[in-house]
C-alpha cells in the first residue's frame, strides 16, 4: 500500500509537515503562536525549530480551511495574543494525517533498515 496516492499528495505531504505538527500542538488546548513554536521545539527535543516566516503562513492556510479557529486574548505575560484552537474538522485532519504519518515512517524505517 502506498504512502502518497499521487503526484498531488507528494506534494502536500512535504507542505503539509508543519500544518500537521500545528494542529498536533492545538489537541489539549488552545495556544498562541510563540506558544506552539515552543511545544514543538521542546516536544522535538530541539530537533524542529520553527521561524515565524513559516509558522505564521501555516496558519493561514489552517485558518482557511478551516481546521482551525483563532480568537484574541490577554497571554499569561498581560499582552494581547491570538490564540488557536482546533476544530471538529481539524481534529479529523489530523487523526487521518497522523494514520498517513506513520504509514510513512514505518515504510521508511523498512527502506532504511539494514539489509539482512
Amino acid at each position: 500500500m502506498s504512502t502518497v496516492d499521487n503526484q498531488q499528495d507528494a506534494l502536500e505531504l512535504l507542505q503539509g509537515t508543519l500544518e500537521v505538527l500545528i494542529l498536533r500542538s492545538l489537541q489539549a488546548a488552545p495556544n498562541h503562536a510563540y506558544g506552539i513554536s515552543q511545544f514543538l521545539e521542546r516536544q522535538s527535543e530541539c530537533e524542529f525549530l520553527v521561524d515565524n516566516g513559516s509558522l505564521y503562513p501555516a496558519l493561514q492556510r489552517l485558518l482557511q480551511r478551516r481546521w482551525i479557529a483563532s480568537q484574541w486574548k490577554k497571554s499569561p505575560n498581560g499582552r494581547r495574543a491570538k490564540y488557536y484552537r482546533l476544530t471538529a474538522l481539524g481534529r479529523t485532519q489530523l487523526v487521518a494525517a497522523k494514520s498517513r504519518w506513520l504509514r510513512f515512517v514505518e515504510a521508511m524505517g523498512r527502506i532504511l533498515a539494514p539489509q539482512r
